[in-house]
């Protein structure tokens, strides 16, 4: 049986594979640059494992749940947020400089995945290859800056992700909607020759009980595709 809505795929999002990035260069970073004993270290490597692995886990509750799915995908983007703070909070400190949005190497850095359109379809080890030269570079300053400018893009594609699914939720209506829907398409196909076409989409309709007003309990036509379409025709 064909599922409703696909799930999974979330290795092949960009969202997915610039949050990986992320996270390996924070845990480096980390590792380099800060006391394993400090508590930023813990609260830096969550942050951004979270923004990862909400993507994932997001994408998977996507068979079942337009809500779920839009939720993780919030907690992704509001946890690389906060990771995003943590390094900018570590060049103030430490009186480095942070780079502007469009100067020349914030841009060097962007460009490396506007100038790959293939970058999607590489490994994790050739698409760090790509950044290796800020990600392993000896200044922190460098690293820190380069991972805040993954970051920025990462949640570009994240709020791209949020609107797209915000658009879908409102066109097709979640996931308990799409199973209504299926049921009372199969109950017309059952119904063959005997069921009458939607006046207003020429769709499939169902037998459906009204269940409030002047005529709660009465039988009626109802288009399958309700929510979506609400065509009726009554029962001769």
């Amino acid at each position: 049986m064909k599922k409703l809505r696909q799930s999974g795929g979330y290795r092949t999002l960009a969202s997915f594979q610039t949050t990986t990035i992320i996270y390996d260069a924070t845990v480096r970073f980390c590792e380099r640059f800060l006391d394993a004993r400090s508590r930023t270290v813990d609260q830096m490597i969550q942050a951004a494992r979270s923004g990862r692995q909400n993507i994932a886990e997001g994408s998977r509750a996507s068979a079942t749940s337009t809500e779920s799915e839009l939720k993780l995908t919030n907690v992704a983007r509001s946890s690389l947020e906060e990771l995003l703070l943590d390094f900018e909070d570590y060049l103030r400190q430490k009186r480095l400089k942070l780079w502007d949005r469009d100067c020349d190497e914030s841009n060097q850095v962007r460009l490396k995945a506007t100038g790959h359109p293939e970058l999607v379809s590489l490994t994790d080890s050739d698409r760090w290859d790509l950044y290796s030269h800020w990600l392993e570079n000896e200044s922190p300053e460098v690293r820190a800056n380069a991972i805040i400018c993954l970051i920025h893009q990462a949640n570009f594609l994240l709020d791209q992700q949020v609107r797209s699914l915000e658009r879908d939720f409102i066109q097709n209506g979640g996931y308990r909607e799409q199973l209504h829907v299926a049921r009372l398409e199969h109950r017309a196909e059952q119904l063959g020759d005997d069921s009458p076409k939607c006046p207003a989409c020429g769709g499939l309709m169902s037998i459906r009980t009204a269940r409030s007003g002047k005529r709660s309990g009465s039988q009626f036509w109802g288009c399958a595709k309700y929510p979506t379409c609400t065509g009726t025709v009554p029962i001769d």
